[in-house]
């Protein structure tokens, strides 16, 4: 029985009406939008604060309790909610019996491929001229994507960019002067420290929750990259991209996934570290992306035999199963059962440790192993190469040629992607506007090729771009079918 069920924690409205947890299943709220509405002369506790000067919170020592109602009143204006409206692509495990069926047969016309959808999240103001943090999970295949402020004003929000490898997306809208965050250090809290959650769960806009920090740089299936900080702090779907504040009123973290059975809160949850979010939000601003770093390696985690067995004294470092022999760490020497210590001086404990700091590091970084072989530590140098993860989002492949001019969102396919459409690569369309839709592209198709050369990085259709072409041919796998799309781009 699987026994884990880490949630995103975005709640959507899909199709009619229904309320759905994502990964979740359904839950009604009949009373949701009589219940939140109010009269335009209404204000809440935070927003009214929005308009009264607040004396800056004391940096507090470590442990001290907090004065949570000053933090709220500081910094709660900062706090958005974000709606999303959108087309998701219907997956063949979600389609009815029947329509498994019968798909493809003459005649039938089965249900549509794409289903429109609402969701809600959370995020927070990073700069008065409107820069603002959320998740990936959050804005996924979204086309229209509204910030909603603690005042009650409402702005249509641009997705600058977002990486689904740590589910960091960044926001503009076109404001100042509003009210922002202050931003911690996450490395300076410990396991028992105070943090706060303020939030839209279910919707319901500026809940503030507490509890403590119960663990750090936990490592969690289908998210090496990213040493989350697990909380008690109550969050629920829709809370996802909110903040977590530390005692002084500092922003040490962006509450992302809970551990369930249930889909709601059950004492767990877990939060991205802000220095996380920093590197990639700057990456974001700069290019329109972010990127990671790939050594090549396989790791595990140490149990007291295994070390034994290596003659190490404590189970202490990440255990490498196996080395790409193409990779930077083939390149470097790494070696099948070394053990990583440390990197850069920073020792390892965990294998979680060396995928977050590889993940975090920058293509053609150098970095510095110690490792154990053969009874000895060793040192080695490896050069970092580029991960090109499977779930990179680009803002638009034509990024750094002539902006806009092919008009695609596109990512690389996931394994799993690649196997349920039986392709070997490909890149999905998880937008497209301008010239690409003109000629009929859509959210959910892949584009295999580029005029006659196969694509299997967003880079592979920016080359063809740089030659400036008066249209390109798109080879386009839809439904199952086929097809050439000639694409005029003027």
């Amino acid at each position: 029985m699987n026994t884990r069920h880490l949630n995103p924690l975005a709640w959507a409205l899909l199709g009619g009406g229904l309320a759905a947890v994502t990964t979740a299943g359904a839950i009604d709220l009949p009373w949701f939008k009589k219940q939140t509405a109010a009269p335009p002369a209404a204000t809440t506790p935070v927003a009214a604060a929005a308009a009264t000067a607040v004396a800056p919170l004391p940096q507090l020592p470590a442990g001290t309790a907090p004065n949570y109602r000053a933090i709220v009143q500081q910094f709660g204006p900062a706090v958005v909610g974000v709606t999303v409206e959108g087309l998701r692509k219907t997956s063949n495990e979600d389609a009815e019996p029947m329509e498994r069926l019968f798909r493809g047969m003459p005649g039938w016309r089965g249900a549509p491929s794409a289903q429109p959808f609402k969701g809600q999240g959370s995020g927070f103001i990073v700069s008065a001229d409107g820069l603002i943090l959320t998740n990936a999970h959050v804005v996924r295949d979204a086309k229209e994507v509204t910030v909603r402020l603690a005042d009650r004003r409402e702005y249509a929000a641009k997705v600058l960019g977002s990486d689904s490898t740590t589910d960091i997306a960044v926001l503009r809208i076109d404001a100042k002067g509003l009210p922002t965050v202050r931003l911690g250090d996450p490395k300076s809290l410990m396991v028992g420290d105070y943090v706060l959650a303020i939030g839209a769960p279910y919707g319901l806009e500026q809940t503030a929750t507490s509890g403590i920090v119960s663990a750090k740089g936990r490592s969690l299936p289908g998210d090496a990259f990213v040493p989350f900080i697990q909380t008690d702090a109550a969050v629920n779907p829709g809370n996802s991209g909110g903040p977590l504040f530390d005692a002084a009123g500092n922003v040490v973290g962006i509450n992302a996934q809970i551990y369930s059975r249930t889909g709601g809160f059950q004492g767990v949850s877990f939060a991205i570290p802000i220095d996380v979010a920093l590197k990639v939000r700057d990456q974001i601003v700069a290019t329109g992306r972010a990127q990671h770093a790939r050594m090549g390696v396989q790791v595990q985690d140490l149990n007291q035999h295994l070390a034994e067995s290596f003659g190490l004294k404590r189970p202490d470092g990440a255990l490498v199963a196996s080395v790409d022999p193409k990779s930077p760490a083939a390149a470097a020497g790494l070696k099948a059962g070394d053990v990583i210590l440390a990197i850069d001086g920073e020792a390892m404990a965990q294998a979680g440790s060396v995928s977050a700091r590889i993940g975090q590091a920058t293509p053609g970084e150098k970095v510095k192993l110690k490792v154990w072989r053969e009874q000895a530590e060793r040192e080695l140098t490896v050069t970092l190469g580029s991960a090109r993860a499977e779930n990179e989002t680009v803002a638009d492949a034509a990024s750094g040629t002539e902006p806009g001019r092919l008009g695609l969102a596109l990512r690389p396919l996931t394994r799993e992607e690649r196997q349920q459409a039986r392709l070997d690569s490909g890149l999905l369309v998880q937008g497209a506007q301008g010239a690409a839709a003109r000629a009929g592209l859509e959210q959910g198709d892949v584009v295999m090729a580029i005029n006659g050369k196969p694509v299997q990085t967003v880079d592979d259709i920016r080359r063809v771009l740089e030659g400036k072409p008066k249209s390109v041919a798109l080879l386009v796998w839809r439904d199952g079918d086929r097809l050439f799309v000639p694409v005029p781009l003027g």
